[in-house]
């Protein structure tokens, strides 16, 4: 298994943004799909961007559709969520994942995603 380290949560006001990061170690970061989720209080973990193993490809999910974006770097060993326009609703606690064996594409079930990290709080004020 791939070991995760998210960071770059904290508070900002409605419309602003922040910059989430993903730090990797262990196996060969390159050879993981990667996505993000996000659990609010009371709710359920939820899929909110994958990437493929390359960077090629990207999929998102549709509330941050057009707001946040999703980016890696291989040589590095991380990944990368801007998240631009935030709103309330998007404060949650978020979580990078790593995919089971790199094989399933789009990738944003929770059970197809094999390692994560402790999660980072993002908070969002009106």
């Amino acid at each position: 298994q791939v070991q995760l380290v998210e960071s770059g949560g904290g508070l900002v006001q409605a419309g602003g943004s922040l910059r989430l990061s993903c730090a990797a170690s262990g196996r060969t970061f390159s050879a993981y799909n990667m996505g993000w989720f996000r659990q609010a209080p009371g709710k359920e973990r939820e899929f909110v961007a994958a990437i493929s193993w390359s960077g090629s490809s990207t999929y998102y999910a549709d509330s941050v559709k057009g707001r946040f974006t999703l980016s890696r770097d291989n040589a590095k060993n991380a990944m990368y969520l801007q998240m631009n326009s935030l709103e309330p609703e998007d404060t949650a606690v978020y979580y990078c994942a790593a995919d089971r064996n790199g094989r399933i594409w789009p990738i944003y079930r929770l059970r197809d995603f094999g390692s994560w990290g402790q999660g980072t709080q993002v908070t969002v004020s009106s």
